[in-house]
């Protein structure tokens, strides 16, 4: 049958291309000259690259609690002390593991991977190529970005490294590859091209993720994204898939954001990003209007923390960013991205529009982590409680007293529902009073105001609502609610 469909296809083809006019002999070398710049195989590529490409395994003690439910005496009874050390000494413990991939920097021993396949490791194993193992230690890991790099002592064994490319030269179309460890398989390699870019997938403020239909699974993750010139241009991180397969929309983050993190992560252990001390909201083609901007861009800063670099600078509540350190602000979520890319310490010229008039300043950048440490960013997350209206539930820090009011093990630690609108959308999608939400998307949610903050950046962002992961009597589903309508 297949025959049958080709042959009168070649057929047809010999009859037109034989009396072809100029112009379209013309068109056909134009084609074919576009299928030539598509590489045969990638097989040299592969070949050179696949030795800096790693599978990471890790171990984690995980307790099971209890192997079983203890009978109940009244007190005093001769059984109640012995069920009572049974059961507080049978408490469960196993060793879990996970797989993910990771990328070699530096033939001392540097190893870049995903903070998420690392996460919570209490063994972390990396394997080369050729099946040498060696146990890593973590130099840095970073959570807001999903960048982790970890140290083995090579020894003897000689080390194939890759470098990092520009992510900011790449064009949607172009070729990429992606070596990693899907499903622990190992070694294996796939092909697409770049489907997107500047992709935010809510994993955190500084998304910047490059899209591709180069199939990418579960185990990837942490593995290099290259291209053509065998450079590493992205950090295999994400999919979009309802089945937990490649569905061909995968996601990585750019080389650009990744090269600055793991360098500082290698050098000091922790990252030093750039602090301006505002906060922004999203300027929507009401806002502008109303502010007399003709675009319906930057990022409006409503309010502005006291004794931050923005506070001397003279910014002011009110003020949109149009730019800043030269680089155009678009989109909201381009100003925390790129002012945590910018050199500590450094003058930044940033552009702003005030009372309908175009303002410059000049504001000397801070380090976020120190503000963090001193408190000039966040606040004390002990007790807030959050409420989020337009999702019909309210979120608190978990407590010993709310522990014990919602019946939850001692030492739980987290975010819970203490309060769920009755008609809302949270109601309609099941979520409950002592539900424990663990994940805002693919980000770890450690604290009510963290949570908060991330779900304030979606809805001014236009998204339709979020996905939590919820956990509810020791099992967890991922819960999508949606905003109500305005």
């Amino acid at each position: 049958m297949l025959m049958k469909i080709l042959r009168p296809l070649e057929i047809m083809r010999s009859q037109i291309v034989a009396p072809v006019s100029t112009g379209i002999v013309v068109l056909f070398m134009s084609m074919n000259a576009v299928a030539a710049d598509r590489p045969d195989s990638f097989a040299d590529q592969v070949e050179k690259l696949s030795p800096a490409v790693v599978n990471i395994s890790t171990t984690t003690i995980i307790s099971d609690g209890p192997r079983m439910d203890m009978p109940q005496f009244p007190p005093g009874s001769p059984f109640e002390d012995f069920f009572k050390n049974f059961g507080d000494n049978n408490n469960r413990q196993r060793r879990a593991s996970s797989l993910g991939s990771g990328f070699i920097i530096d033939d001392a021993g540097i190893v870049v991977t995903n903070f998420h396949v690392i996460e919570n490791a209490e063994e972390i194993t990396v394997t080369l190529a050729d099946d040498q193992s060696f146990k890593a230690k973590v130099l840095g890991k970073d959570q807001e970005t999903d960048i982790a790099v970890l140290k083995i002592e090579p020894g003897d064994t000689k080390l194939t490294a890759v470098a990092f490319g520009d992510s900011d030269a790449l064009r949607v179309g172009d070729w990429v590859l992606a070596i990693g460890n899907p499903f622990g398989l190992g070694g294996t390699v796939t092909a697409g091209i770049v489907s997107a870019r500047g992709r935010d997938i809510g994993n955190g403020p500084y998304d910047d993720y490059i899209q591709t239909d180069a199939s990418i699974n579960r185990g990837n993750s942490g593995g290099p994204l290259f291209n053509v010139d065998g450079e590493v241009i992205g950090i295999n991180t994400a999919i979009f898939s309802q089945s937990g397969g490649s569905v061909g929309i995968g996601f990585a983050i750019s080389s650009k954001l990744a090269e600055r993190v793991s360098s500082q992560l290698a050098e000091f252990g922790t990252t030093r990003r750039g602090w301006l001390g505002v906060f922004i909201q999203e300027v929507t083609p009401d806002i502008a209007e109303t502010l007399g901007l003709e675009v319906a861009e930057g990022a409006l800063v409503s309010s502005v923390n006291e004794n931050s670099p923005a506070d001397s600078a003279g910014i002011e509540p009110g003020d949109v960013v149009l730019s800043f350190d030269g680089k155009r602000i678009e989109k909201m979520r381009d100003l925390p991205r790129i002012v945590a890319e910018t050199e500590v310490g450094s003058n930044a010229t940033v552009k702003l529009f005030r009372n309908g008039k175009p303002v410059t300043v000049t504001v000397v950048l801070g380090e976020r982590e120190k503000a963090e440490l001193v408190g000039l960013v966040g606040k004390d997350q002990q007790s807030d409680k959050q409420s989020f209206g337009s999702l019909g539930f309210s979120v608190e820090n978990i407590t010993a007293e709310l522990a014990a009011e919602y019946g939850l093990e001692d030492g739980t630690t987290g975010v819970v529902v203490t309060e769920v609108i009755p008609g809302s959308p949270a109601l309609d999608k099941g979520l409950s009073e002592g539900d424990i939400i663990r994940r805002f998307g693919q980000r770890r949610v450690e604290g009510a105001e963290e949570l908060a903050t991330a779900i304030q950046q979606a809805e001014e962002s236009g998204r339709s609502g979020i996905l939590i992961l919820v956990e509810r009597e020791g099992r967890e589903r991922f819960v999508q609610i949606g905003f109500a309508e305005k």
